[in-house]
């Protein structure tokens, strides 16, 4: 049996509540474009990514020359759909685990924020946030708004983001040391902003790990799930 917990906290705020970060660089569009991208690599498919799906985000296998050749490719865009970046996953061990395109800062972007800001009906929906693109790729597939940190910590910028365009998040973290540090942390920050709850996974799970109706079961609205060890809750007032 799942336990719950729900922490109501009162903050007052002025002005930014977000500090000690480096002066912003903005990000620009990347000129090249990669083609010939295989949608249907069996790694995709290991990862539990349909075809389709790899197909709807672009991403795929890249068997060209340059920094991105022999690995998962996954473009990255900026909320008005402009393409920052690849992000090319090393699916034979070699490190580093990701690369990025030259230039870019990953920082300054929420994965996946144009379609979860796509057929917007409310002012400001409710969103999932992960830390991978795996995750988000997963959430999104289950039928959930959802954007991914790329990373386990929170920017300045990003946090902007979410406040900007959505009413609610939903942590939904990895279940190891890191994403709880994060989960913790993101709870104080983002607390101070917006309504933020968090869902922590079982130890050593994470959101890709889990099935359509696992995710489903955690983040509909109005029941509590049955999968999650904690859940907990931060309101700004």
């Amino acid at each position: 049996m799942s336990s719950f917990e729900w922490i109501i906290i009162p903050v007052t705020c002025h002005g930014s509540c977000i500090t000690n970060w480096a002066a912003k660089v903005e990000n620009k569009g990347l000129r090249l474009k990669l083609e010939d991208l295989d949608a249907s690599h069996p790694y995709l498919a290991e990862r539990g990514i349909r075809k389709e799906t790899a197909e709807e985000f672009g991403i795929g296998y890249f068997s060209g020359a340059g920094s991105m050749a022999d690995r998962i490719v996954i473009p990255i865009h900026n909320e008005r759909g402009l393409l920052l970046a690849y992000a090319g996953r090393s699916i034979d061990g070699s490190a580093p685990k990701y690369k990025f395109s030259a230039g870019f800062h990953k920082s300054q972007v929420l994965y996946n924020l144009r379609r979860a800001i796509e057929g917007n009906l409310e002012a400001r929906p409710s969103v999932a946030v992960v830390e991978g693109f795996f995750d988000c790729i997963k959430v999104h597939e289950a039928g959930f708004r959802c954007v991914a940190l790329m990373d386990s910590s929170l920017s300045q910028e990003q946090g902007e983001l979410l406040d900007r365009h959505f009413a609610h998040v939903v942590l939904l973290f990895d279940g190891d040391e890191a994403g709880r540090a994060a989960t913790d942390e993101c709870l104080l920050r983002l607390g101070r902003r917006l309504w933020t709850k968090a869902i922590t996974l079982p130890k050593g799970k994470q959101p890709d790990q889990l099935s359509r109706d696992e995710l489903q079961d955690l983040l509909a609205p109005k029941h509590s799930p049955k999968y999650a060890s904690v859940v907990h809750g931060w309101h700004k007032r």
